[in-house]
């Protein structure tokens, strides 16, 4: 497991795991302390743990459990962006129904990109009035 971060104009994350089922639980831990820390509040960082679990469910492979999963995440003053993708890359064999609804319903914004085998979400802060 690596976890880096980038330098930019917003402060991004990435983090390395191995695509082996046991790693999902570390990522939701990582991202969602990450979510916690960037002012999220309580019920958008359980969305957040929810939406990374069903993203690393959709990307392990297990007819190919050498490769690893990285996420990226972007941490904006509204927002939170996670991208996530097999490393090496691979299209994502199936996507139910079901998958894309648990997105839709926790996160403000998801995209899978099926055949590049990436996903990106957004969750957006909210802010007092």
């Amino acid at each position: 497991m690596s976890l880096h971060q980038d330098q930019g104009e917003d402060e991004a994350i990435r983090l390395d795991v191995p695509a082996l089922g046991p790693y999902a639980r570390v990522s939701r831990l990582a991202i969602t302390g990450l979510a916690s820390r960037s002012g999220c509040t309580y019920d958008e960082v359980e969305d957040v743990r929810i939406a990374v679990g069903e993203v690393f469910g959709l990307l392990v492979q297990p007819a190919a459990p050498t490769g690893r999963i990285r996420f990226i995440c972007r941490v904006r003053d509204d927002e939170l962006e996670i991208s996530a993708e097999r490393v090496p890359p691979a299209p994502i064999p199936s996507v139910t129904d079901l998958s894309r609804q648990i997105l839709d319903a926790v996160t403000d914004e998801s995209t899978i990109d099926e055949a590049g085998g990436r996903i990106t979400m957004r969750k957006h802060q909210a802010r007092p009035s």
